[in-house]
């Protein structure tokens, strides 16, 4: 099963699939690798990035978050103030400290593009080595980077093992057939069934600090992003938006104007200052990757300024429901850009974000399953094709589009009784075969689509 603490992680920008796994995966083989026999032979490390993560890791920030997670950060913990501080120290010194051991490590030799290539099981896979002054491998670690910050060994990946069953769970859900047979069985929305597998895992008191420490990074968030002004890094000269949008906006309502896009102006704000933040590799919430970062704090802060009853407890149910939603996607089908487009990120995550919002409107649990099919039913087919490789075009508005969608989603399910045609486990195999379906190019490769045509202009 997936978990909340799984689903919604908080790290850095830009991509959760190139930045923060990549992280996680360079940290735990730095972790393994200490204890290896015959670590205290190890005279250098080296890492290649295959598939997805050689074509746009640059834009992404793969080779500075390896660096960082060999240096033992963790994605969780990172502070992007000290994150600039090892780097800067790595480049001077060549030399990172494992173990208490100083390795030499030349980041212009040891981190490998390899754009030739294919990776067997994944498209986001990276490989370390560890070898002695003779060259004789040590030790090496093969990862996939399956999204949202989740790592897996290339191993489980190629076996299809990534997902165990977990016994005596209470609600061993793998279909939203199953969520609404089990709510139907015990009486319990999906949001409670989501609680009692939670604490089936730790204690209560752990899960709800969890729940609001993310909805206290969400905010925080969108907030630094309403007020931080600038260019953001990579290149393209994108000049930050939100702090003007949110500037004209205070304007119109000090002069008492309320235009019939106001709202939809709002929404689109929290969403862009989100994936502002995310471009500058500022902290964020995995939700459920980074790509897709500002759709759900967007949807959350629209509803707890403008909906009525939307305290605390409301906000968890939002979030406890919107991870049964996640999960299912990421059980049945990806939440990985490289596997099957931005369907599987900015799509995911409206259909996660229109679930949420239904279910803490007091929608039924028909209602919640069709406003998440909704929400993803008009993004299938979306390619991922960031324009250099960084998370800023066209995926900055997208966020914006997709918690509109979401609101609008949660809007047309609660209108009728939850009765409809296409259901939401019929819509996640669809948008798993169009991922499969879909040339490579148009999945965060920068080979293909706006990407490439921008570049043409």
């Amino acid at each position: 099963m997936i978990s909340v603490f799984e689903l919604f992680k908080i790290g850095i920008g830009p991509s959760s699939s190139h930045t923060m796994g990549p992280m996680l995966a360079a940290a735990k083989f730095a972790q393994s690798l200490a204890g290896t026999p015959g670590f205290a032979q190890v005279t250098r490390v080296s890492v290649v990035l295959y598939g997805s993560l050689a074509f746009t890791g640059r834009g992404h920030g793969t080779d500075r978050a390896v660096k960082l997670g060999l240096a033992g950060m963790q994605p969780g913990e990172a502070d992007p103030d000290e994150a600039a501080r090892i780097l800067a120290r790595l480049e001077s010194a060549k030399i990172l400290v494992i173990g208490g051991r100083e390795i030499a490590f030349d980041a212009e030799h040891d981190v490998v593009f390899d754009f030739l290539t294919k990776p067997p099981s994944h498209p986001n896979t990276l490989a370390f080595t560890a070898v002695c002054s003779d060259g004789r491998e040590i030790a090496q670690e093969r990862w996939c980077s399956v999204g949202g910050g989740f790592v897996v060994p290339e191993a489980e990946v190629a076996a299809g093992e990534i997902y165990a069953e977990v016994e005596g769970l209470p609600y061993p859900y793998r279909s939203a057939a199953d969520l609404l047979e089990m709510a139907h069985k015990s009486g319990l929305s999906i949001a409670q069934m989501v609680w009692e597998n939670e604490v089936f895992w730790r204690p209560a008191a752990e899960v709800e600090a969890h729940l609001d420490r993310v909805l206290e990074v969400m905010m925080a968030c969108v907030d630094r992003g309403m007020r931080t002004e600038g260019i953001l890094p990579g290149g393209l000269n994108v000049r930050r938006r939100a702090p003007a949008l949110k500037a004209r906006l205070a304007v119109a309502m000090g002069q008492n104007a309320n235009p019939g896009m106001a709202f939809l102006d709002r929404v689109s704000l929290y969403a862009i200052a989100v994936n502002e933040e995310n471009a500058s590799g500022s902290r964020v919430v995995t939700a459920p990757t980074n790509g897709a970062a500002g759709v759900i704090p967007a949807v959350l802060r629209y509803f707890r300024d403008e909906c009525a009853d939307a305290g605390r407890e409301k906000m968890h149910e939002f979030l406890l429901t919107a991870t049964a939603i996640g999960g299912l996607f990421k059980m049945n089908a990806s939440i990985s850009g490289a596997e099957v487009g931005c369907q599987g990120e900015v799509g995911v995550a409206c259909s996660m974000a229109s679930g949420g919002l239904a279910a803490a409107l007091g929608a039924s649990m028909e209602q919640v399953e069709n406003a998440a099919e909704i929400g993803m039913e008009h993004h299938l087919g979306m390619t991922c094709d960031p324009v250099g490789g960084l998370v800023q075009i066209p995926c900055i508005e997208r966020n914006a589009f997709g918690a509109v969608k979401a609101i609008n989603a949660a809007s047309l399910a609660m209108s009728g009784d939850g009765a409809h045609v296409v259901s939401l486990d019929r819509v996640i195999k669809t948008m798993r075969e169009t991922g499969r379906d879909m040339q490579a190019k148009y999945k965060e490769t920068s080979q293909g689509g706006l990407a490439l045509n921008f570049t043409e202009c």
